[in-house]
């Protein structure tokens, strides 16, 4: 069974299946901003579906947590085209966003 935590302490949610870690998407919170990226699935996991899984729940924790979404990463960015649930707290990507991702690397 697939489970999705935050893991705030080192910027990113990770998805485990049965314990076991299988992927991360990586943020980096600038204001009220969460800015997604980087989504990566260990390839041992690959074809599960667990990208989707992992981007649509990191997604949903940000909206809880008040956050607008960036998607910097481009699986993030394709799954937002694809899926509109998160239109209203979608904002565009812009140079200065993208100096803040820069910066936290």
């Amino acid at each position: 069974m697939a489970e999705v935590r935050n893991i705030p302490e080192a910027r990113h949610y990770e998805i485990t299946v049965d314990g076991e870690h299988a992927g991360l998407v990586a943020y980096v919170d600038s204001g009220d901003q969460r800015i997604f990226y980087h989504t990566e699935i260990d390839d041992r996991f690959g074809g599960q579906g667990l990208a989707a899984e992992l981007v649509s729940a990191a997604l949903t924790d940000a909206r809880a947590a008040g956050k607008r979404i960036v998607a910097v990463c481009p699986y993030v960015a394709k799954y937002v085209q694809k899926h509109h649930d998160f239109d209203d707290i979608l904002d565009p990507v812009t140079p200065e966003l993208l100096a803040v991702v820069e910066a936290a690397n």
